[in-house]
């Protein structure tokens, strides 16, 4: 269920203050359903605190923050998104498949579940291409193929809302291809609605539609057509650094 506006996350004036610094600053957006929606910006802009606050886990959060018709962090919502966080959540101990066999008994307990439990972890092993390593410990896999289990996990509940915190940082190209192909098949295949953060602006180009970040803003909220072509530029991030060129002249014309 959206919304009433029909937008799968809906912010306006989401502010995050911590200590004496304020991370986010009145942030104004929405999230397109069955879209791929690309959070981009420099490490430490405020992009992983937008994740924790969509996702309900950010403290001291004010404004309002809609997320699949509920304030965000209702306990409603929890079946229904999927959280990918920068640090791969397995257990070392434990095989790929073991790994997905716990996560998938917590959400659908009990026996009469086995079948559907059993179902859900093929799928999702398949999904994130880690058949041939099911049986192997965790711990003995790259970083790249953890990240992977990872997203296996977050895939079990088939999500409304998939929110991946950089699920590409530190992978080879073939991998980064292989895993947007992916994203792409659950936005098309299931309509699922995809929140993926990136510092690296050339996977910008592979989203539908993009919030760029920097300092706690948000300097544009588009496609990557419309701020090519708004810009004058050819690549998103050349038109990144024509945004921050100009907020700058902004404030300093405001002094």
């Amino acid at each position: 269920m959206m919304n009433s506006t029909g937008v799968a996350i809906e912010a306006r004036g989401l502010t995050v203050v911590r200590g004496s610094r304020t991370v986010l600053k009145g942030l104004d957006f929405t999230v397109e359903p069955g879209r791929i929606t690309g959070l981009l910006g420099p490490s430490g802009c405020g992009k992983s605190t937008l994740m924790r606050s969509v996702v309900g886990t950010q403290a001291k959060v004010t404004g309002t923050l809609d997320v699949l018709g509920s304030p965000a962090g209702h306990p409603s919502l929890r079946p229904r998104i999927g959280y990918v966080t920068q640090a791969p959540s397995v257990y070392t101990d434990l095989t790929v498949r073991q790994n997905l066999d716990y996560f998938a008994a917590i959400l659908q307990p009990g026996r009469r579940h086995r079948d559907a439990r059993r179902e859900a972890v093929t799928r999702a092993v398949t999904e994130v291409d880690l058949t041939s390593h099911s049986d192997a410990l965790a711990g003995t896999l790259s970083g790249g193929q953890r990240t992977r289990v990872s997203l296996a996990v977050a895939l079990l509940g088939t999500p409304e809302l998939l929110v991946l915190d950089e699920p590409t940082v530190g992978l080879d190209p073939v991998l980064r291809r292989d895993l947007w192909s992916l994203f792409h098949s659950l936005a098309a295949e299931r309509g699922t609605t995809l929140l993926v953060s990136s510092h690296v602006m050339d996977e910008a180009e592979r989203c539908h539609r993009l919030l760029l970040m920097r300092e706690g803003e948000i300097l544009a909220d588009d496609t990557p057509e419309a701020l090519r072509t708004a810009s004058r530029t050819d690549t998103v991030e050349d038109a990144f650094l024509h945004l921050v060129d100009a907020a700058a002249t902004r404030q300093e014309n405001a002094r």
